[in-house]
């Protein structure tokens, strides 16, 4: 099997190759022969295999880029993972108040940073309680838990920030009257 030629322009990948690596990993034999070449020893598994099955596995581990034909020889071939990674970059990171909530869009980590903090608290308090409205604890727990995982860090939060108030027995809470803030 001949190696592209290297015209020092990346090569395309195509958009599923991954799955021929995958597949090609997931067959016990043929991850067994890769890690043997990767580790630059001799494969004694391919020895042990029946000459068909030999082809099969070599067949497999060279259509997956994981391993190419050298002078006559198999040498695991590892650049197919950077280029599969090249192929599909990493999606790029949430910026804002969206880097603080998780991909169900709960908040996963609340920030350090005071300002960002009550930024994305002054977010939350309006969407889960009307002006005028009042709930219950539970009532306002089941709202919160939309919003994190962990209710009564949030709750806490926007009490201690001002953003919503509790009744002095803790069992009701609403937005603060306009002004009171």
């Amino acid at each position: 099997m001949s190696e592209p030629a290297d015209t020092g322009e990346a090569v395309e990948v195509a958009p599923h190759r991954w799955r021929a690596v995958v597949a090609a990993l997931a067959n016990e034999t043929a991850r067994r022969v890769h890690a043997e070449l990767t580790l630059g020893v001799h494969s004694a598994t391919l020895q042990t295999l029946s000459p068909s099955r030999r082809r099969q596995i070599t067949r497999v581990l060279t259509q997956s880029g994981l391993v190419r034909e050298q002078n006559g020889r198999l040498a695991a071939d590892n650049a197919v993972f950077a280029d599969l990674l090249a192929a599909a970059p990493a999606p790029p990171k949430p910026t804002g108040l969206a880097r603080f909530f998780d991909a169900g869009g709960r908040i996963a980590v609340y920030p350090s940073n005071p300002q960002v903090r009550a930024e994305l608290l002054s977010w939350v308090a309006p969407s889960v309680l009307d002006p005028g409205e009042v709930l219950s604890e539970q009532q306002f727990n089941a709202r919160l838990s939309g919003h994190a995982h962990d209710v009564a860090i949030l709750r806490r939060h926007l009490v201690d920030h001002g953003l919503i108030e509790r009744t002095p027995s803790g069992t009701e809470y609403a937005l603060p009257a306009p002004g009171e803030r």
